[in-house]
């Protein structure tokens, strides 16, 4: 439990820098200006920090329990398919359907990682096997990123690439609290079912008939797993775009403090999910380029690393 109280220490004081810093509230207060100190912690930051530890968190909690699911440490969150699919909706959306505004393209994008999942559970039918949904959500994946590509190539605007790069690279930046409720309130939802299940993970970790013995229907709790980590990260994808490496990296991290036990992993992966992305939206803010460096780069930078130490450990386990 001390790790677990220490990555919640550290999560507080990581989101109290993330609303400081840089220091314009404290000039804000420092001026005696209460209408600029509030419009910048409000409207600013607050949406931000929400959704960066929120974020996080679904990532590392859907990464923790597709990798349990699958019992493969190389299982993230995008081999649903949710995430291409609310990129290809928010894509499509705004280029070839006109929708414009924020909530109307999070909108798109919520209802295109919606028809991701729907097309999952129907590839994948009523008797789940592991292999069928793994296959099922990789076709889905690359078929929704190659359509968004087709449709930022076929775009009427020429700059249509950049503009949808928020949804491609990810970014928390210019969020509003109703875009944070958007992601976050069905992604919450939906981590709640895949923390009441943590306890049946644990158990189909010991062999489908010893999880069915115990009153467990693996069909039925893969395809709940599956279908809540699609629902909890199709959501923030609709606002944040695609962000990856935390639902693989944290997860990896959280279970060398669980003692083996998959479903003990689902919280302390999410904290360090939250954890993650805070620091990684920081450096994005701090970062002395004169430009914004996108999220989604600075995951893939620090998590390359971590995910090669855990190919070739995989690789130096199957050699022994």
């Amino acid at each position: 439990m001390r790790p677990l109280w220490l990555a919640a220490a550290l999560l507080l004081v990581l989101g109290t820098v993330a609303l400081l810093v840089p220091f314009a509230p404290l000039q804000a207060l420092a001026q005696h200006d209460p209408a600029l100190l509030q419009f910048i912690l409000v409207e600013l930051r607050l949406p931000r920090v929400l959704l960066a530890l929120g974020y996080g968190a679904v990532l590392g909690l859907t990464g923790a329990a597709l990798q349990a699911l699958f019992a493969n440490p190389l299982a993230s969150p995008d081999i649903t398919g949710s995430s291409s699919g609310a990129a290809l909706g928010a894509v499509t959306g705004g280029y070839w359907f006109g929708i414009t505004g924020p909530l109307p393209l999070a909108a798109a994008g919520a209802a295109g990682a919606g028809l991701a999942l729907a097309l999952l559970l129907l590839l994948a039918g009523r008797r789940s096997e592991t292999s069928t949904l793994l296959l099922a959500g990789l076709a889905i994946s690359l078929a929704a990123g190659a359509a968004t590509s087709l449709a930022l190539a076929l775009a009427p605007s020429p700059f249509a690439f950049y503009d949808s790069f928020d949804w491609l690279m990810g970014s928390l930046a210019d969020r509003s609290l109703e875009q944070a409720a958007v992601a976050l309130v069905p992604s919450a939802a939906a981590c709640a079912i895949l923390l009441r299940r943590a306890g049946a993970l644990d158990e189909l970790g010991l062999g489908e008939d010893v999880a069915a013995s115990l009153g467990h229907s693996p069909d039925r709790l893969r395809l709940e797993v599956v279908a809540a980590s699609a629902v909890a990260v199709g959501a923030c994808v609709s606002v944040c775009g695609a962000v990856g490496f935390v639902g693989l990296v944290a997860p990896v991290i959280a279970r060398r403090f669980t003692g083996g036990h998959p479903g003990r992993a689902l919280l302390p992966a999410a904290l360090l999910g939250a954890l993650l992305l805070v620091s990684a939206d920081l450096v994005t803010r701090l970062a002395p380029l004169g430009r914004t460096i996108p999220l989604g780069v600075i995951t893939a930078v620090a998590g390359t690393p971590l995910f090669l130490w855990v190919v070739l450990r995989i690789r130096w386990r199957l050699a022994a």
